[in-house]
């Protein structure tokens, strides 16, 4: 086979499923994978509006996946061909300055590369450079789907959790029941707090959360006075730890606003337009804000809890679609038409 189907970004708001040529090894650190299962993600949808200026345009789309890998450059060591692998959002070498130290997105040579800069992952088979730190090995009893939102959303969710510095018996808040903050809850359930408190303006989302114990509480902005129940519920101090991952018109100001002074705020949200920090009104509440883009450098860890029954993103995946279907996929995830959470891409069907 010469060539294959696939997503690829032709400039803002154009998108096409196209026939291109089959991916190569182009350095001895590559790897071949055939995509078993993709996703959508919120990133794409980004890259589509022209809100990711480094995206190239021509570029295949997609970075969410697993797969098995069917060949591998002289340099690849940690993997072989034949082996199910969930593949991380990020290229990273492992052994620059920034790598050394965990913070793998600033790796000096790659970052968030695959369907931004290089071509992804919603197609048949990608090359994936950096193979040794950009695969891990599927455990046996873990499925494709089980697997499938590792490498990215969930990675976030797990990083986010992370930083955040959750403390036992704490109060957490998490703006945004989308998939990054669903896995958000889900991994800061992992650090044992009191009361997880989900915000969210779509009450099927906030719905799901609820019934798959991702929250404990549901609040909707439309209706509910956030600021006054997270006083409430705390003796009148506010939320421990604000997670903001809806990057909405004015989630900014409601992550600082509701949580308690000498709080931890942790920005998971990519923002379209410049945010207002002011700090005269700020000042006195001591909060401390954490930003960026995932360090995705734990994928084994989480896999690990996955294979022991500690994290489940089942409730996650709402729709399945062959790839034929990718572009009905993109109009009902982006509209979050029929309850949509996750579109799962399955392989192409001749």
């Amino acid at each position: 086979m010469d060539t294959m189907k696939a997503v690829v970004y032709r400039g803002k708001e154009q998108l096409g499923l196209v026939d291109r040529p089959m991916p190569k090894i182009l350095a001895p650190e590559d790897a071949i994978v055939r995509v078993t299962r993709s996703t959508i993600c919120s990133s794409d949808l980004h890259i589509l509006h022209g809100s990711v200026p480094r995206a190239k345009e021509g570029v295949i789309l997609g970075h969410e996946f697993v797969g098995v890998v069917t060949q591998v450059g002289t340099g690849v060591k940690k993997c072989r061909v034949g082996e199910r692998v969930a593949v991380n959002v990020e290229t990273f070498c492992g052994d620059c300055f920034y790598c050394r130290r965990g913070f793998v997105n600033n790796c000096e040579k790659g970052g968030w590369e695959l369907g931004c800069r290089i071509d992804g992952c919603q197609a048949e088979f990608v090359r994936v450079p950096l193979a040794d730190q950009g695969l891990h090995p599927i455990p046996d009893t873990v499925s494709d789907e089980d697997a499938l939102l590792v490498g990215d959303v969930l990675s976030t969710g797990y990083w986010a959790a992370q930083i955040g510095e959750i403390e036992p018996a704490s109060t957490v808040a998490v703006l945004g029941a989308g998939p990054t903050g669903l896995c958000t809850m889900m991994c800061a359930r992992l650090y044992s707090p009191a009361c997880i408190v989900a915000i969210d303006v779509n009450d099927e989302r906030l719905s799901l959360a609820r019934a798959n114990g991702l929250c404990d509480i549901a609040l909707n902005p439309a209706r509910d006075d956030v600021e006054a129940r997270l006083q409430a519920l705390t003796e009148g101090r506010g939320a421990d730890r604000v997670f903001e991952v809806a990057g909405a018109k004015d989630t900014f100001e409601m992550a600082w606003r509701i949580a308690r002074p000498s709080a931890i705020v942790v920005l998971v949200a990519l923002y379209p337009e410049a945010q207002s920090l002011p700090l005269h009104l700020m000042y006195g509440k001591n909060l401390t804000f954490k930003t960026g883009g995932v360090h995705a450098n734990a994928c084994g860890d989480i896999l690990r809890l996955i294979e022991a029954g500690r994290l489940d993103t089942s409730c996650l995946l709402t729709h399945r679609a062959p790839l034929n279907d990718v572009l009905t996929g993109y109009r009902t995830f982006e509209s979050m038409r029929d309850g949509c959470i996750k579109w799962v891409i399955t392989p192409y069907e001749r």
